[in-house]
């Protein structure tokens, strides 16, 4: 075995951004929802679905996203406790998403300067987004009836990027992949009225999708979806379900992650100098001698493996090669072994 230090010039570091299909089994478009019975009949189903890409009897099958409804006021879901009126799991949900979006209690939700009070949140799995969304990769369909309306966001056609706590923020407007659609809204506003704002914000950073209810609720012919959305505060499920329905019916979600892995390059250097005799002891005498004279001026030898050790002579990493690699006083070798992390 032989060694040699690594010059500064050896290791490089490099970043690229990797683009993949959210979904599993690489797909980028989700067409088929499933839930699980065990949940949306529990406790935690009177609040939040969570949405499987398979039935849930295939083994094989794996959240995707969640969805869930919030109200600043409480209203769409029973009371917590009774004695405390407007305490209930949609504004817990609400102020929830307030807080994360707005890193404070004292404002609410605001979607293109205007305030709703109440929203439809939905969540991308965490496996699925992995680092961040793609911006620009965006089509959900929503459909109520006979109406559909299809959204993305507006990252395309920004000048100047926001950022909230949770990092970048995008508009939801009328469009698909990225383009918005042209002759909707009322104002001249692409795919959304200016009295009830954007359809939502995508905030790629915290793979999460925010949809204004209160543009859902708009009349069709101002480019809504009338969702009636129900603010009974009485109910629980109904506006869970009312969403659920809606991405069902729709049977277009397509998304896209994005995440950014590092690399180093180590380039091994075996001068035409270096590494031309076999350390196997087989090959030397018990004298400390080359067994066979031949190799005194003409050696050879043959690299198999890159082992990469650190000050300690502690072995953090081995190289092998696909097949060996002969090397003499003649040749020299240039070999880059890749790290990503």
């Amino acid at each position: 075995m032989s060694f040699k230090r690594f010059d500064t010039e050896d290791i490089v570091i490099s970043a690229d951004s990797i683009t993949a299909p959210a979904w599993s089994d690489n797909n980028v478009t989700l067409s088929n929802f499933f839930t699980k019975d065990t949940q949306t009949n529990g406790d935690s189903g009177k609040y939040y679905y969570n949405i499987y890409n398979k039935d849930t009897s295939d083994t094989t099958s794996a959240i995707q996203f969640s969805v869930a409804f919030g109200h600043v006021a409480g209203s769409g879901s029973k009371a917590i406790d009774e004695l405390v009126p407007g305490l209930s799991p949609s504004t817990v949900i609400y102020k929830q998403y307030r807080t994360l979006v707005n890193g404070t209690e004292e404002e609410n939700l605001k979607f293109d300067s205007i305030t709703s009070d109440y929203i439809y949140a939905i969540s991308i799995e965490r496996a699925r987004f992995k680092e961040k969304l793609l911006p620009g990769s965006l089509s959900l369909s929503l459909t109520n009836g006979a109406n559909t309306i299809t959204l993305t966001d507006d990252s395309n056609y920004t000048t100047t990027t926001k950022f909230s706590d949770a990092g970048r923020v995008y508009n939801l407007v009328s469009g698909s992949s990225g383009t918005r659609y042209n002759g909707q809204g009322t104002d001249g506003i692409y795919g959304y009225t200016q009295a009830s704002g954007s359809y939502g914000l995508l905030l790629p950073d915290a793979g999460l999708i925010l949809l204004n209810g209160l543009a859902l609720d708009q009349p069709v012919a101002n480019g809504g979806l009338n969702f009636s959305t129900d603010l009974n505060n009485t109910a629980d499920k109904v506006n869970i379900i009312k969403i659920v329905d809606s991405i069902t019916s729709g049977s277009n979600f397509q998304l896209r992650s994005e995440e950014t892995v590092s690399s180093n390059y180590v380039f091994v250097r075996a001068r035409n100098s270096e590494f031309n005799y076999s350390t196997n002891p087989s090959n030397i005498t018990g004298s400390g001698e080359l067994r066979h004279n031949i190799m005194v001026d003409s050696p050879q030898a043959y690299i198999t493996a890159v082992g990469l050790y650190n000050d300690n002579n502690d072995l953090l990493g081995v190289a092998k090669l696909s097949k060996p690699l002969l090397k003499d006083f003649t040749k020299e070798s240039l070999i880059r072994i890749k790290l990503d992390y």
